[in-house]
């Protein structure tokens, strides 16, 4: 049953009529995909337990997200179980699977929730699913003592609940309050309204700047040339294998390359930076202007 197509309607009568593995079958199968990476075993292993990633997918339906996706995302968490599973520590697969299959969904609501990140840390994430059924029982059971909760204290027994502070609380029942809207719907009926993404901000750089800063790097570029030059084509090779490499090498690779010793290596390059480092003194004045 492949994972990476498009889902459809097809695919959860699929899964339910997938076959139902025995506790021997399912060893074999996990053995022969962790010891031999058997794809056929992985494949039946998979496709036999489908059922389970799309009925716990089918519980996240209430965040708005697509049934489709939210398939797949259980059935990459069912993969992940599957490559991660140990056959002999005596535990079923499906219960392993269970805390992947909804990890990857959590994970995949929280990432497409809002454009405002709602949170990663496992607290926060415990927050954001559980939020609206602790609250619901702490009022029942204040109601039921006869006591009257205000928003305030209300917060303040949810975040003792869940072990957050009182602030992500409220940040969180104010972003599960509100809704995500697009960014181009417009501002106004009127004809010649603006969509909102043209309120937002331009953060790229603009013309004045890049041609500012292609100087800018020009001129350093000019300086530091002019300071190569100041040394011999020894001191200028050092300097380029071990400053100007995406990869630089050691001193020991150089010092195998020229025939000195890590030392001397060492030594010839602290020389090239002293005379490099007086050549720009001689423009101080120049640099320092440049770089205020």
């Amino acid at each position: 049953m492949a994972l990476d197509g498009q889902m459809n309607q097809a695919l959860p009568r699929r899964a339910m009529k997938a076959e139902l593995l025995d506790a021997e079958t399912e060893l074999a199968l996990a053995r022969a995909w962790r010891d031999n990476r058997d794809e056929a075993a992985l494949h039946r292993l998979i496709t036999a337990y489908m059922r389970l990633a799309i009925s716990m997918a089918s519980k996240f339906k209430r965040y708005g997200a697509p049934m489709n996706d939210l398939i797949q995302e259980a059935g990459l968490g069912l993969m992940k179980a599957a490559d991660k599973f140990d056959p002999d520590r005596g535990v079923r697969f499906s219960t392993y699977a269970v805390w992947w299959i909804k990890a990857s969904i959590q994970d995949y609501v929280m990432r497409n929730w809002s454009m405002v990140r709602t949170g990663s840390t496992s607290a926060q994430k415990s927050l954001f699913f559980n939020l609206k059924r602790v609250q619901a029982r702490l009022e029942r059971e204040a109601d039921t003592q006869g006591e009257r909760l205000d928003q305030h204290q209300l917060r303040h027994r949810i975040a003792s609940e869940v072990g957050v502070s009182l602030r992500d609380v409220e940040m969180m029942q104010g972003r599960l309050a509100g809704s995500d809207f697009s960014l181009n719907a417009m501002q106004s009926s009127e004809e010649d309204g603006r969509e909102w993404i043209d309120t937002l901000a331009d953060e790229s750089e603009q013309a004045d700047e890049i041609v500012e800063t292609d100087h800018d790097t020009e001129q350093m570029r000019a300086w530091l040339v002019e300071a190569m030059g100041c040394l011999s084509s020894r001191e200028q090779f050092i300097v380029r294998e071990r400053k100007l490499r995406e990869k630089p090498k050691t001193l020991e690779a150089l010092g195998q390359e020229l025939g000195l010793s890590k030392e001397r290596i060492r030594q010839l390059e602290a020389a090239a930076f002293a005379k490099m480092r007086k050549s720009l003194e001689m423009r101080r004045e120049e640099v320092h202007s440049f770089l205020t």
